[in-house]
């Protein structure tokens, strides 16, 4: 009995949890009340946000996670 109610309870928000999301989003360059934003861009870079950092952050972790996983496969190996 406990257990049908929680999967009830977690069907029923994860079904409404998708509905509260449905808003339409305003375009790029408009407010919610189809006002225009005011003032220019953000940044300096004329294409828009800038990404690079990002970007190298990503693969220095994905580099960092593949040497660790290369270090655990090494230690497994010589415990065999």
């Amino acid at each position: 009995m406990k257990k049908s109610i929680q999967y009830s309870l977690l069907t029923a928000f994860l079904v409404f949890s998708t509905f509260i999301n449905l808003n339409a989003q305003p375009h790029p360059g408009e407010q919610s009340g189809t006002g225009t934003v005011n003032g220019g861009r953000i940044g300096n870079s004329p294409a828009g946000a800038p990404i690079g950092s990002g970007t190298f952050m990503l693969i220095g972790l994905a580099a960092a996670y593949s040497v660790r996983k290369v270090q655990m496969l090494r230690a497994a190996a010589e415990e065999e």
